[in-house]
């Protein structure tokens, strides 16, 4: 009878790695000319960097769903103009870029964000 190996336990990735992975992602889709794509990891990795930010605040008021946090960061007037204006570009849907601003570079705009959420604690 043959012994099987126990499973090796699945690394947990630290928000920072998960993050980074997203952002890996975008760069991908921006480089395979799918700018959805691209927008959609961005959006995650600002979602994963709020959750971060969230545990190590102590915040609880914060909805779970990318696009509704982006919503909030949006509309939070604690947070800087060219945050809010960001998040706002990153809500704009890529099929709506005539009608309002959209990010050309949706990783830029993650980054921007993100490195606003780490100074915060």
């Amino acid at each position: 009878m043959m012994q099987q190996r126990p499973a090796r336990p699945k690394k947990i990735m630290s928000w920072q790695e998960q993050i980074e992975q997203e952002l890996g992602k975008a760069v991908s889709g921006l480089q395979e000319k799918n700018d959805g794509l691209a927008r959609v990891c961005a959006r995650r990795a600002v979602a994963l960097g709020v959750q971060a930010w969230i545990e190590r605040s102590g915040v609880r008021t914060w909805p779970a769903d990318a696009m509704n946090r982006l919503r909030k960061i949006q509309q939070e007037e604690a947070f800087p103009l060219v945050i809010r204006e960001a998040a706002q570009r990153l809500l704009t849907k890529v099929t709506q870029r005539d009608q309002t601003p959209v990010s050309t570079d949706p990783i830029a705009d993650a980054r921007l964000i993100l490195a606003h959420l780490d100074q915060l604690t």
